[in-house]
């Protein structure tokens, strides 16, 4: 599910589902040149447990995620602060690629979609990033596998036994129902239409 009851941002995108009967959240991002979703979280208190993971273009390059990239960006000691407050942490890929590749020449291929993960988490520094060949002037795409419980829910099915003192009551309770129905004047669909559903409500309150 979608969550703009949380975060109602255009540029955030948290889907909520339920795991094992708990709520958990998934958090995809995009952050323009100027960080306007960092200044976002910055600026927005939110309280809320249970994020799996949160990830994709933060448009930041850094030597802390990049180690052919020569610079440390203040935008870094921010993200830190937000992913802090989520009690999610930096996971480094298994192997080693770059993801986004430019068609310029002036500029450099870099790294600016990352993952944050749990720290406890199984996939943490353990996700791969997937380099598309066939679209190399685009943002290679991030893997990782988040395990989600089986649920089962048991269902009681109600039945009436046949000949039963409690099916003679239930057809007795129907029939009193049905004789309330004013079948008369049914002169054209619409009326038709309505008594059908009168008679559906009738027998869902059974």
């Amino acid at each position: 599910m979608l969550r703009r009851d949380i975060f109602n941002y255009k540029d955030i995108n948290l889907l909520s589902f339920l795991n094992n009967n708990i709520i958990c959240f998934i958090i995809n991002i995009y952050s323009d040149d100027h960080q306007s979703v960092l200044k976002y979280f910055k600026d927005t208190k939110v309280n809320f447990n249970n994020i799996l993971i949160m990830t994709r273009d933060f448009n930041i390059g850094d030597n802390n995620w990049n180690l052919l990239y020569p610079h440390h960006s203040t935008y870094v000691d921010t993200l830190r602060k937000v992913d802090n407050s989520f009690t999610l942490k930096l996971s480094m890929p298994i192997n080693q690629v770059l993801i986004c590749y430019t068609d310029n020449s002036q500029d450099s291929n870099l790294v600016i979609d990352v993952i944050f993960l749990q720290a406890n988490a199984e996939e943490f520094n353990n996700h791969f990033i997937l380099p598309d060949l066939h679209r190399p002037f685009d943002h290679a795409p991030l893997s990782v596998h988040i395990i989600i419980e089986k649920e089962f829910i048991q269902e009681k099915k109600l039945t009436i036994v046949k000949n039963s003192k409690e099916e003679e009551e239930f057809i007795n309770e129907l029939k009193n129902r049905i004789s309330y129905i004013k079948t008369t004047n049914i002169h054209n669909y619409e009326r038709l239409k309505e008594v059908t559903q009168e008679f559906a409500s009738i027998t869902e309150k059974l």
